[in-house]
């Protein structure tokens, strides 16, 4: 057997060195390689000379092949969801291991739009493995992981509500591995980005819709609510736009391009139509070639063309010129 950092050993205690700790080997033959457990990683129980202790290896600050009594969230090979606890603009992101050491994530594995890389808080789901040193390291876990450790979604899923979190990000949406509650580790879904209220972050936790439960088990979420809900609050918020625009107006429309629409509005041009539906079926708003205005607006309009010519029709009657008296 090797003393391997990321795994654990059920070690020999073979002496204590006083300030250090314990040092532990595979057996007592001679030239055995030994390593630290300090004082400090000794969780629990102290150990005595002559007794076996089941320890995690890791490398410590210096380097040095190190024991800890603390089980870590993940050992090498193994795939977990880890909490980013900072991050290095050199280095990567750094992730609760739960010894009270960190793992690194390094900045290559990350997206390369920086808006959408992980902030403190987020949870990455990873894989442990080596570096070419033999430390440990973490990598993004991949489609290929997920598929020995998920299942397949149940039909009952639709319409229901799922925490979930983003695995990858591509340009025209994200992978979510939706939580499986008592099931198990999750399932695998989809976000398009047409279905995002914001862009969404690598590790990113939300709660989104499952509008879908494919064939292959697979699930497509939304973050929007469902059809007829989601028609009355686009639509409150077209007007709110429309309400706080000048003169009640502005320049989009049903013929308005499908990616001006999701820059300005979040939505989708499907969603858009039906909100200016809802609202021109209202009669709260009007379209006047590619500008949409408050109909409210509209007829504030036309009475001031009224009254302007109801004005100048007055004027002329009243007074009028000189030279036009008999």
């Amino acid at each position: 057997m090797t003393l391997i950092a990321g795994t654990t050993a059920s070690l020999l205690v073979r002496r204590e060195v006083p300030p250090y700790g314990w040092f532990l080997a595979e057996d007592e033959a001679e030239g055995t390689p030994e390593l630290l457990l300090p004082y400090g990683e000794a969780a629990g129980n102290r150990p005595s000379v002559g007794d076996s202790a089941d320890v995690f290896i890791f490398h410590d600050d210096k380097g040095r092949l190190t024991a800890t009594t603390r089980r870590p969230l993940l050992q090498l090979g193994q795939m977990g969801r880890l909490e980013m606890a900072d991050f290095h603009p050199r280095f990567g992101c750094f992730l609760e291991l739960g010894i009270g050491r960190q793992l690194l994530l390094p900045i290559k594995e990350l997206p390369d739009n920086r808006d959408r890389w992980p902030q403190p808080g987020d949870e990455l789901h990873v894989i442990m493995k080596h570096d070419k040193e033999g430390r440990m390291l973490a990598r993004l876990a991949k489609i290929e992981d997920y598929e020995r450790v998920v299942f397949r979604a149940p039909s009952s899923w639709h319409h229901e509500q799922r925490e979930c979190w983003v695995t990858d990000i591509y340009k025209d949406g994200v992978f979510m591995l939706a939580h499986g509650g008592v099931l198990g580790y999750g399932a695998l879904g989809y976000l398009p980005n047409a279905s995002m209220i914001h862009p969404l972050r690598l590790g990113e936790k939300t709660v989104a819709r499952v509008t879908q439960v494919r064939d292959d088990g697979r699930v497509t979420l939304s973050m929007r609510p469902a059809k007829e809900v989601g028609r009355l609050e686009d639509s409150d918020r077209i007007l709110a736009f429309l309400q706080a625009r000048p003169g009640g107006a502005m320049p989009y429309s049903d013929s308005t391009p499908a990616d001006v629409i999701q820059k300005r509005f979040g939505l989708s041009k499907s969603a858009f139509k039906r909100a200016l539906g809802k609202l021109m079926k209202d009669r709260l708003v009007v379209q006047d070639g590619n500008w949409t205005r408050l109909a409210a607006s509209e007829g504030a309009a036309r009475e001031a063309v009224a009254s302007s010519d109801a004005s100048t029709d007055t004027d002329a009657g009243a007074g009028g010129d000189p030279a036009g008296r008999d």
